[in-house]
């Protein structure tokens, strides 16, 4: 009878304290799917725009003139640098970039950036499996860029050979989707 007590008492409190941590587990999945779906209602230049790892493309795309390209339906895949990404070419060459003399050279670097069409995170590796190794993407700007993977991380190749790791990916927007990369790659 003893054990039948102690039984009951743990089943009971059990369910006494797995209800709120269940009901807390419950809110925040319900939290981060309102976010999502409040990402998805925005479109590229927005959630980019929300972003505090995007400030210097959000600019460029302002500079280039391509606001009204990225908020068109599409849909887009756009692979985005970040900050941190644009930091790493030679120094001036951001604010080189920006100048209105350059907004053909700054649109054909932006554009090199973005797919037509939403491609997931998902598909990007089938595609790279389908093909021994290399998914070969052709970008709004006309010229092709690769992905391959090593191990668990996806890179991007450009047609000069330069490297960017996919470091976040599938953030979803009205008109497309955005994958995060470390690195600009240059046409």
């Amino acid at each position: 009878m003893k054990n039948c007590i102690a039984l009951v008492t743990s089943i009971m409190m059990v369910a006494l304290l797995g209800s709120p941590l269940q009901a807390q587990y419950d809110g925040k999945a319900k939290m981060k799917k309102e976010k999502t779906k409040m990402m998805a209602e925005k479109d590229i230049l927005d959630v980019a725009a929300s972003s505090k790892m995007h400030t210097t493309l959000v600019a460029a795309v302002k500079a280039a003139g391509l606001v009204e390209t990225l908020q068109q339906p599409g849909p887009f895949t756009v692979f985005a640098p970040t900050n941190a990404a644009f930091e790493k070419l030679p120094e001036g060459t951001v604010a080189t970039l920006l100048l209105e003399e350059n907004k053909e050279q700054l649109q054909a670097l932006l554009t090199y950036h973005v797919v037509p069409g939403k491609i997931t995170a998902d598909q990007v590796v089938k595609a790279i499996k389908a093909n021994d190794g290399t998914a070969t993407l052709t970008t709004v700007n006309g010229a092709e860029i690769k992905a391959i993977s090593e191990g668990n991380a996806v890179y991007l190749i450009d047609e000069n050979g330069n490297r960017a790791q996919v470091f976040k990916t599938d953030l979803e927007a009205s008109n497309g989707t955005i994958h995060v990369i470390d690195t600009v790659v240059m046409p």
